[in-house]
């Protein structure tokens, strides 16, 4: 018979490759009819586990491995589909369940090719069939820590990092899982080292189940619940030693008496497998994740629990980064509420009230100064960044501005030197060393000083950046004017800085913040504007709270420092002016008036011969070195201001004059009667101002 012969008898080497492929290949081989019914079978075959080859000879694959695979319908569908066409599928992994093996998921990679004669005639089907269990349970062991490691510490809070872990695990690897971190970490405090003292209480942080949804896992207690943990118990011993635990759920649990309400979770979930693990770093315990699985027939093993311990130390460092970002934001925090004003300033012809939108930022500050002549300084300011260095650099910011108001600087002139110390503090920083965290953070911060005028109602704005200004009037139209605004503050492209000036009417309603949140814009206005506009008479502080309830989702998630003032009228009784000639007599007649005025509005009277000497010596330098016009204006409020006004824009100078000096000693004299002195200027010249308290010194 020729080799082509298909009715040749098998011998020889071609016989001892059947042999050794059938008798002993540790792969398991298949030979099928055209109907897929078994012809030939070895050992290696998953049906052949503790079975029979005559049992198996002559039934249909379908009915041999119905019992086996989770989908032997998909698989009989695949071998008829080579047998149809030819195509030979190779390496399709089926899933199956062993008799032997009742606890473990197998996983089997067939590869099934068409036989047929040299003539053409099908003659059946072999399938090669290769046990690779431990390879799928490996690739389904690193997926479940490539996801983890994907999706697990995407932010830097606690709660949500907890919560981003158990919903990662479930259902892939667990059907319940449960993550209880210790209460102190939550707070951003330092964990404490190991073996976790029996009383420190543990927050159940998150908590998710396979269940359908609805359905409602029973759980030992509830999210949020706070309590330590009872002992001794695989929880305990986990976070004593740091070790993972794997422990069968079966009636043999002792320990579960020294917890009864886990014990009744526990039967009540049917759970049959648990893996409980440390979430530690650095030997310091953070928590504990304990994971069950009652749906999955399949138990964990050792090989799962060395796969939640890498889980859990993943997790365990993103928890501590999220308790170190917690605990530096918690200090920043503190830090910029001890730096920002604790009370709204209220003035005779001002009151103001403060709203932090997103109090998650910490450079963002407010400030209301009271200036000379009863006018107010309102300040908004942001610092980019967050952490502890940026309040500092607020709180740097804020202290220059006081410092400078103090002066009494036009606003465009008080930015451009706050703009100075700004690139002097830029200049530090870039000069730190490389390996420190600020070389690298850009110093950015954009302001808006405004000052409000009361007797010649208006409000005078500088800004750097991009801040925002609202105004209402009082007959309820709202204008978002255009701020003529330079460079932030710090960066090396600085461009000047110019004033803007606006008449603000009795009873205006002024809204200051560093970004825009109210714009009235045209068509339909936001909620935020028409709450202003129709009820601009609440008091600021609703109107402040109901803008916050107003603002949608994204703005409050912004960052934002915002400042209210409503403008009142200033008592036009308690406001004195005179217009005085640069004569030798102007003093003279300067005393009358004032001591006309103060009898007028009952002032007391010990303070009105420091009052007449502090105007005489006003009046005096004005004739001597400064320029008609002369005006003089006294201004009664919570203090008692004198100004003199003058066209020269020359400065006084405080001098000490010596023994023998006729002259220089004006100023002196002024300085040791009044509380505060100083000079600011305009287009029209200057004023030199003088304070005093209505209570005489004792």
């Amino acid at each position: 018979m020729g080799r082509g012969d298909s009715s040749r008898a098998v011998d020889g080497p071609e016989a001892a490759l059947l042999e050794a492929l059938f008798g002993r290949s540790p792969v398991g081989l298949h030979v099928l009819d055209t109907e897929l019914r078994i012809v030939r079978v070895n050992a290696a075959t998953p049906a052949m586990r503790g079975v029979r080859e005559q049992d198996v000879v002559g039934h249909r694959f379908e009915e041999v491995y119905l019992p086996l695979l989770e989908d032997a319908a998909e698989a009989a569908s695949l071998v008829r589909g080579v047998l149809d066409s030819g195509h030979a599928v190779v390496g399709h992994v089926l899933q199956a369940h062993l008799k032997a093996d009742p606890g473990r998921q197998h996983f089997y990679e067939m590869s099934a090719f068409r036989l047929q004669s040299p003539s053409g005639e099908v003659l059946g089907a072999a399938l090669i069939v290769v046990d690779v269990s431990e390879r799928e349970r490996g690739r389904a062991r690193a997926a479940v820590l490539n996801a983890v490691r994907q999706r697990v510490g995407r932010t830097l809070d606690v709660i949500v990092t907890c919560e981003e872990l158990v919903d990662t695990l479930v259902p892939a690897f667990a059907d319940v899982a449960v993550v209880e971190v210790v209460d102190a970490v939550v707070r951003g405090e330092e964990p404490q080292p190991s073996p976790l003292a029996q009383d420190v209480p543990l927050r159940r942080a998150a908590f998710r189940s396979s269940g359908p949804a609805g359905a409602g896992e029973p759980q030992a207690h509830p999210l949020g619940d706070v309590r330590s943990l009872p002992s001794p118990t695989p929880y305990t011993q986990a976070l004593a030693d740091l070790r993972p635990r794997v422990v069968v759920l079966d009636g043999d649990m002792p320990w579960l008496g020294a917890d009864p309400d886990r014990r009744e979770a526990i039967r009540r979930s049917g759970a049959h497998t648990l893996i409980t693990a440390p979430l530690a770093v650095r030997g310091t315990v953070l928590g504990l994740i304990s994971l069950y699985r009652t749906r999955q027939p399949v138990r964990y093993d050792e090989l799962d629990a060395d796969l939640v311990l890498q889980v859990a130390n993943h997790s365990a460092l993103c928890i501590d980064n999220a308790r170190r970002y917690t605990r530096e934001h918690a200090i920043a925090a503190t830090v910029q509420r001890n730096l920002l004003p604790r009370r709204p300033l209220s003035r005779t012809a001002l009151e103001s009230e403060h709203l932090l939108v997103a109090t998650e930022g910490v450079g963002q500050w407010y400030d209301t100064i009271a200036l000379s002549g009863a006018r107010t300084a309102l300040i908004v300011g942001t610092v980019a960044g967050s952490g502890i260095h940026t309040a500092t650099l607020m709180g740097q910011l804020r202290t220059v501005i006081h410092s400078l108001s103090a002066f009494d600087l036009q606003p465009e002139e008080l930015l451009a030197r706050l703009d100075g110390t700004a690139a002097f503090l830029a200049a530090e920083r870039a000069g730190l060393p490389p390996s420190d965290p600020l070389h690298h953070q850009v110093l950015a911060a954009t302001c808006a000083y405004a000052v409000h005028d009361p007797l010649n109602r208006t409000l005078t704005v500088a800004a750097a950046g991009s801040p925002a200004l609202t105004l209402i009037l009082p007959d309820g139209t709202a204008h978002t004017p255009e701020l003529a605004s330079g460079s932030p503050l710090g960066l090396p492209e600085r461009t000047p800085f110019a004033l803007s000036r606006f008449d603000v009417p009795d009873g205006s309603l002024v809204v200051l913040a560093t970004r825009p949140i109210v714009t009235p814009g045209e068509g339909a206005l936001p909620p935020s504007t028409r709450l202003l506009m129709t009820h601009a008479d609440r008091s600021l502080a609703d109107l402040r709270d109901n803008v916050l309830y107003t603002l949608p989702a994204e703005s409050r998630a912004t960052p934002t420092a915002v400042l209210f003032a409503r403008t009142r009228a200033f008592p036009t009784e308690n406001v004195a002016t005179w217009h005085l000639q640069a004569a030798p007599t102007a003093a003279a007649v300067a005393r009358h008036h004032v001591r006309r005025q103060l009898t007028t509005w009952n002032v007391h009277e010990e303070l009105a011969p420091s009052t007449e000497l502090i105007v005489s010596e006003l009046v005096t330098n004005a004739v001597r070195y400064g320029k008609p016009p002369l005006e003089m204006r006294l201004i009664h409020d919570r203090t008692l201001t004198c100004e003199l006004r003058d066209a020269s824009a020359s400065a006084p100078h405080l001098r000490h004059a010596g023994p023998a000096d006729e002259g220089g000693r004006g100023l002196l004299i002024v300085g040791a009667l009044a509380d505060g002195w100083g000079v600011r200027y305009d287009d029209r010249g200057k004023t030199v101002w003088t304070e005093q308290a209505l209570t005489p010194r004792r």
